[in-house]
């Protein structure tokens, strides 16, 4: 029986951590970095140490904030949503891919939910972008005109495209992980990345002030994601696998 983990309101931005144990005084966080893999922190949550869950909701909430922030202005509430999602599905999780596609599947579905509850049924997210539906989504502060405008341009594309790209580029998913996520075979996974990264080249270059700005922001990709992933204490470069 998995125990349910209670996950703290937070604020919906990169460089923070949930499902924090108070310490100390009120208001306290006491962050544990735990060395046991994803398998064996779920394997123990199941087994009824509601640490364990704790530890793999800390472990994990940077990279679900990072998932919404540049999507929608009501981050934290999904947040919150996933995390609960996730502790009621956690008994269907079979280990046949890795915990994090798990939760960035359900994730996903807690976004396309969203934007179907805003927008309608109908709404096509093969078609439709962020800076469509949202104009303004809530981020966190950034710096370099680069990385601004590498961001603008992804909520340009349309939102399966930025959700492929993003998972690539901030989380560093294999084809195999984002298939599983995106509940998608492995080639439309690379479809989608190859009309995502020509989409992205267009609107960077319509939106930048300058020539030399698109291909600078172009040129770095890498180096702006890994920007965006060291807020987080992640490793810089990215790859598909």
């Amino acid at each position: 029986m998995v125990r349910p983990v209670p996950v703290a309101g937070r604020r919906a931005g990169v460089g923070v951590a949930s499902g924090v144990r108070a310490g100390g005084g009120a208001g306290t966080l006491s962050v544990v970095t735990s060395t046991r893999s994803d398998e064996q922190l779920l394997a123990a949550w199941r087994a009824g140490e509601r640490r364990a869950g704790e530890q793999l909701f800390e472990r994990y909430y940077e990279p679900v904030a990072r998932f919404f922030f540049n999507k929608t202005d009501a981050g934290a509430e999904l947040i919150q949503q996933t995390f609960l999602a996730c502790v009621e599905a956690a008994g269907k999780f079979r280990g046949e891919g890795s915990f994090r596609s798990f939760l960035f599947a359900i994730a996903y579905r807690q976004l396309c939910r969203h934007y179907r509850d805003r927008k309608g049924e109908r709404i096509d997210l093969t078609e439709v972008s962020v800076a469509a539906m949202e104009p303004s989504p809530s981020q966190v502060m950034v710096e370099g005109e680069e990385l601004k405008l590498l961001l603008a341009g992804l909520r340009r594309i349309p939102v399966d495209c930025q959700v492929a790209l993003e998972l690539l580029y901030w989380e560093q998913l294999t084809t195999a992980e984002m298939a599983a996520a995106l509940e998608i075979p492995e080639g439309t996974v690379k479809s989608r990345l190859r009309r995502g990264r020509a989409l992205l080249r267009e609107a960077i270059e319509a939106l930048a002030r300058s020539p030399e700005l698109a291909t600078s922001t172009l040129m770095g990709i890498e180096t702006w994601a890994g920007a965006l992933r060291a807020r987080a204490g992640l490793p810089a470069g990215s790859g598909e696998k």
